[in-house]
């Protein structure tokens, strides 16, 4: 189950993108990992500029890739998705957060929804259609 939050106009037409939306995806399983990027590679208009496996790797790669999206694990050793989430979110406002993990939507911790993430994805709910979705109803088109 996934849990969306933030605003957007759904379905409101945005003029074509030129340039695939550069996504940055963290998380400390490689497969994982593997797994986000394959769904990305068949999904128009993404495009995979890097990969992390921390929280602090996530961050710095921020500041050199300048990712358009992050798609950022929560439970990860050392700073964690949802503080890497808030210093990510705090230095670069343009800079879409999704988080992704296993929690059901009603057991996410409280701070998921304070630490400036645009939405949650449930893992298993990972997929190109809800991608796009989410990604639509920020207010974004890809």
């Amino acid at each position: 189950m996934e849990a969306r939050w933030g605003s957007g106009a759904a379905g409101a037409t945005m003029p074509a993108v030129s340039r695939p939306v550069p996504v940055l995806i963290v998380d400390d399983q490689a497969p994982f990992r593997r797994a986000a990027g394959a769904v990305l590679a068949v999904t128009p208009g993404f495009e995979v500029v890097g990969e992390a496996e921390t929280g602090e790797q996530a961050v710095d790669l921020v500041e050199s890739l300048a990712p358009a999206l992050v798609l950022m694990d929560i439970n990860m050793p050392g700073t964690g998705g949802i503080e890497a989430t808030r210093l990510i979110v705090g230095g670069h406002p343009d800079t879409v957060v999704f988080l992704l993990s296993t929690y059901q939507a009603d057991e996410l911790p409280t701070e998921a929804r304070s630490c400036g993430a645009a939405g949650y994805i449930h893992k298993e709910d990972f997929g190109s259609a809800l991608l796009r979705d989410l990604w639509d109803r920020h207010g974004h088109a890809a």
